[in-house]
């Protein structure tokens, strides 16, 4: 299977809105913390919704300009996209990094860290904060493979999803080269 990381299209916010809601219905339903499909679209489901998609192609439309306060990579197979990577930055605090999410059938193929590395061109020396599901073991082997470590307490995200901050410090004048 041939995947190709491009930056988002506006007309990808269709197909991104429904990807978002179905990787959260993957990945974190927990019995024990009260996450079940009910709580996910309560919460996450407006992402597939009209205005939801909307809000995507804003976001992506943003991404897209000189100077972007935005980030927004797809990966795609084919005409399907199968992952993504998005981030913001504002002035005064960290580079925020999320969403990010493959699917299955995507993972273990070097995709994430072709998209770490561009979002970290792309972000600069800032440091880069992010937060995690905290049984997403996976994930947070990831996260730290590519430079970040926890930073503060677990906190529950909308009152129920055990969420992990996490940071990767600004790297030093002699890491950039």
């Amino acid at each position: 299977m041939t995947y190709v990381i491009t930056p988002a299209r506006p007309e990808d916010a269709a197909a991104l809105g429904p990807l978002h809601l179905r990787n959260w219905l993957l990945n974190y339903p927990n019995p024990e913390a009260g996450i079940d499909e009910s709580w996910i679209r309560e919460h996450r489901g407006a992402s597939a919704t009209a205005e939801g998609i909307a809000q995507w192609r804003e976001f992506i439309e943003s991404a897209n300009g000189d100077r972007a306060p935005h980030f927004c990579r797809v990966v795609r197979s084919g005409t399907e996209i199968v992952g993504y990577l998005c981030g913001h930055r504002n002035a005064s605090e960290p580079v925020t990094l999320g969403p990010m999410y493959l699917l299955g059938h995507a993972q273990g193929h070097g995709l994430g860290g072709h998209m770490m590395t561009a979002f970290f061109a792309w972000a600069g020396p800032a440091p880069v904060r992010l937060g995690v599901v905290d049984y997403n073991d996976r994930a947070i082997r990831f996260y730290e493979r590519h430079g970040f470590q926890v930073a503060g307490e677990r906190y529950l995200w909308r009152g129920r999803l055990p969420t992990l901050p996490m940071i990767r410090e600004a790297p030093s004048a002699a890491d950039r080269g």
